[in-house]
């Protein structure tokens, strides 16, 4: 029977602070995509790289995920988008252009290909926006959480699916990532993570599935069995009533995963799907492999997996459940290398390692969590060998007779205060953050810009990030004010922007050198 959702959501809470409070301290992400590679399936057919080679832009509004699409050369153009706050109904646009093909209410992914999306610094959560990816190959998705993504009531997003595949997709590795719900079909929702017309070549891993009606499905119906080759590993499954997945057709490679509360049935394979089932820990479920609801059978073949408090529904009609003792009724041989961590120990790991802001960690195959190398580059400085300052710069300050815009002003300053070689006048944001920016109207080789604050607020500026506006990529961040140095980028607008202070920030003059 389904547990009202009140109880269901309270349970898993439950769950989930004891899994806090015995886990170990993780940090919060301090590398981009790169750091590891695809696994499973999406090795496979070319293997899934991404926007690996291509430009990195920072965004933090859905229109900003959008804009980054749509200003590459074409469709195909690799480009990686590291993703920071909330993307929200509030702050998601469509965009147009010759290389994308966007939408208001959600993240579109469509007709295109090598595209990362990877979460930075404090987190990135897609809020009731789900992200739908059709028609397109080699996509990475990375350290983020779509949460309630509705497909009635209001708003509405994607369907009602946190991940959406449809459509000749091919080539997709989701990672380290979250995706939840606040119930089932009757609240609202729809799947977690679904693939379906012809969707191929897809891996999850390391990610939290949870609190959902359904986890998700491989297949629309029992005529849509073109998909498949999809791997599930070291995956949370937590308070999900079936669907984990639904596999029509196909073939399933499910390994080192932690089911926790399913509470109507688990992974069903039905529609001549196969699945290989090894070493996952099943944990207070029910029905967690078998054929349910179609009398359309499904295979599967099992090693070494634990079944801890699970209980099996009798065999009768479309109820076919794989236990109480569950025996292999097929062979499925898995092209890739891999390496299996023990089902024992797979709800130790896995609390270790699995979804966003868990520092990307990932298992050795022997049980034990291992930490990305920490001399990786990380992704809010996208040049480790940028050289260093020098103070001030030398040469001509190319912001005399440049144009200038920004954030809004504080009263009784203007843009232009910035760039007129006077001391005594200054811009200033209406509150203690902001951003000033410099612009010509052709494009200019910058290499260093100085910051420069009035008499009487030296010190104000705290953190701050240097931005190329034409493309929204990061080129240095740090604190304070004075010269910074970076790798040289020919642009039209470059943007100081001042993400913390003390006390209200003046910046006199905004200095920029070739």
């Amino acid at each position: 029977m389904k547990r009202p959702v009140a109880v269901r959501l309270y349970a898993a809470l439950a769950t989930g602070a004891v899994v806090a409070a015995t886990g170990v301290a993780l940090s919060m992400p301090t590398a981009s995509a790169a750091t590891t590679g695809a696994t499973g399936y999406a090795t496979q057919n070319g293997g899934t790289t991404g926007g690996a080679g291509g430009q990195t832009v920072r965004a933090t509004t859905g229109t900003a995920i959008h804009t980054a699409l749509c200003n590459r050369a074409s469709s195909s153009t690799p480009i990686t988008i590291q993703v920071e706050g909330t993307i929200n109904h509030g702050n998601t646009s469509k965009v147009s252009g010759d290389s994308c093909n966007t939408a208001a209410d959600k993240i579109e992914l469509k007709q295109v290909s090598n595209i990362t999306i990877v979460g930075v610094g404090n987190g990135a959560v897609f809020d009731q926006l789900g992200i739908h990816i059709r028609e397109a190959s080699n996509i990475i998705i990375q350290n983020v959480t779509v949460k309630n993504v509705k497909k009635s009531g209001s708003p509405t997003s994607n369907g009602g699916d946190a991940i959406g595949m449809e459509s000749d997709v091919r080539n997709v590795w989701v990672d380290h990532s979250t995706l939840e719900a606040s119930g089932g079909e009757s609240e609202g929702y729809d799947g977690l993570f679904d693939m379906k017309d012809n969707t191929r070549y897809v891996t999850l891993s390391y990610s939290v599935l949870r609190n959902s009606g359904r986890g998700g499905l491989i297949g629309s119906s029992e005529s849509d069995v073109s998909n498949g080759y999809v791997t599930f590993h070291h995956n949370l499954y937590q308070n999900v009533d079936s669907r984990t997945p639904l596999l029509r057709g196909g073939i399933a490679h499910i390994y080192n995963n932690h089911y926790v509360q399913l509470n109507k049935s688990g992974i069903n394979s039905r529609a001549g799907a196969r699945a290989r089932v090894d070493s996952n820990y099943f944990e207070d479920s029910q029905d967690v492999l078998g054929t349910f609801y179609t009398d359309a059978a499904g295979y599967w073949q099992v090693n070494g997996n634990i079944f801890d408090n699970v209980t099996w529904s009798s065999r009768s009609g479309d109820t076919n459940p794989a236990g109480p003792n569950p025996t292999s009724n097929t062979s499925v041989s898995i092209p890739y290398s891999y390496s299996l961590d023990a089902a024992s120990c797979v709800p130790s790991v896995v609390s270790q390692t699995a979804g966003a802001n868990k520092g990307l960690r990932v298992s050795d195959g022997n049980c034990t969590p291992q930490t990305p190398d920490p001399t990786d580059p990380g992704p809010t400085d996208p040049d480790p060998t940028d050289p260093d300052p020098t103070d001030p710069p030398t040469g001509t300050n190319l912001s005399i007779g440049a144009g200038s815009d920004g954030s809004s002003k504080a009263d009784g300053t203007s843009y232009g205060n910035v760039r007129d070689g006077n001391m005594s006048t200054y811009w200033s944001p209406t509150g203690s953050t902001g951003s000033i920016s410099v612009k010509w109207g052709s494009a200019t080789r910058v290499s260093s810009i100085n910051i420069r604050e009035a008499a009487g607020a030296t010190g104000a500026i705290g953190s701050w990030r240097v931005v190329n506006h034409d493309t929204g990529a990061v080129l240095k961040t740090g604190s304070g004010a004075g010269a910074i140095a970076f790798t040289a980028t020919t642009l039209n607008k470059i943007t100081f922007e001042i993400t913390s202070s003390n006390g209200t920030p003046r910046v006199a003059e905004f200095e920029t050198y070739a």
